[in-house]
């Protein structure tokens, strides 16, 4: 078989691979939106010790990256893991300021551990807010929230439409590139199309329960844009280093950080809506 023709049944089985695996883990994180807290938090602190592996290495100076020992990486990510598992468990017991102190003082200890081997201290340190501010967003809306359960599957909805309408999208209509200095693979076509197919897709959802579907699209469509807003950053950062893809952890999907990087921002903006502003993302009764 020639070279031209194994490689579209190469991207015809990762895209197979993509969507099978990603249809697992939407069931796995369905499961867990409807679980105990205490599991909920458990997954999440597992996930950002993934995505800290990967943060860590992302960020290092090209000085550390080339150097044999990785052993400070390893040390960098176990910090990030133990300051958010700490944070969440704090949070669990309603100790709010509690666990944001925990996450300044984890960025500190990153900050110093970063700048002892002049390491781009910032950047590690950020990265321990960058993880931390989600965890504790996604556990207190599923945990704290009123009708958590829902609302966290809601915010999945919006996020998983999203990137995967955009992903259709752009394949599907190509066009002009959303901002091709940062992310040369990102369309106009696929950034529109997710976020009306998430606000329509979310509206649905709605309507489901009888809740208000005009407010509910309204909103699906400006988070969907702020999800927009994590996937450009992360694709920024890997731009800034250099980096394709964060990892290769998900078959199919690249790293971690890959697949959160709407997720992080998203439930950060949800949180301050609904502990700051008091907003119901049902838009509706009791579910």
């Amino acid at each position: 078989m020639s070279q031209s023709q194994s490689a579209p049944l190469r991207s015809a089985s990762e895209g197979v691979l993509r969507v099978a695996f990603g249809l697992f883990m939407a069931v796995i994180a369905v499961a867990l939106a409807f679980s105990r807290p205490e599991y909920f938090a458990a997954v999440t602190v597992l996930l950002m010790l993934f995505g800290a592996r990967e943060w860590h290495r992302l960020v290092r100076s090209p000085a550390v990256r080339e150097q044999a020992d990785m052993k400070p990486i390893h040390i960098q990510t176990l910090l990030t893991a133990a300051t958010i598992a700490l944070s969440v468990s704090a949070l669990l017991e309603r100790w709010v300021p509690v666990s944001f102190a925990l996450l300044v003082l984890g960025a500190a200890g990153a900050f110093v551990l970063a700048q002892r081997r002049n390491d781009n201290p910032a950047w590690h340190a950020f990265g321990v807010l960058y993880l931390g501010v989600p965890a504790l967003a996604l556990v207190a809306l599923q945990a704290i929230a009123p009708q958590g359960p829902v609302v966290v599957l809601g915010l999945f909805i919006i996020v998983w439409a999203t990137d995967t309408a955009a992903l259709v999208f752009g394949k599907l209509i190509g066009g002009a590139k959303l901002w091709p200095a940062v992310s040369p693979g990102k369309t106009w076509a696929g950034t529109i199309g997710g976020s009306v197919t998430a606000a329509v897709i979310f509206a649905l959802y709605l309507a489901f329960f009888g809740f208000n579907v005009a407010l509910g699209f309204v909103f699906a469509l400006l988070l969907s844009v702020v999800a927009h807003l994590g996937d450009l950053f992360e694709s920024f950062v890997k731009r800034r280093f250099g980096t394709k893809d964060s990892g290769g952890l998900i078959p199919g999907h690249g790293g971690m950080l890959d697949r959160m990087d709407s997720m992080l921002v998203a439930s950060t903006v949800l949180a301050l809506l609904v502990f700051g502003l008091h907003l119901n993302p049902m838009f509706g009764g009791h579910a």
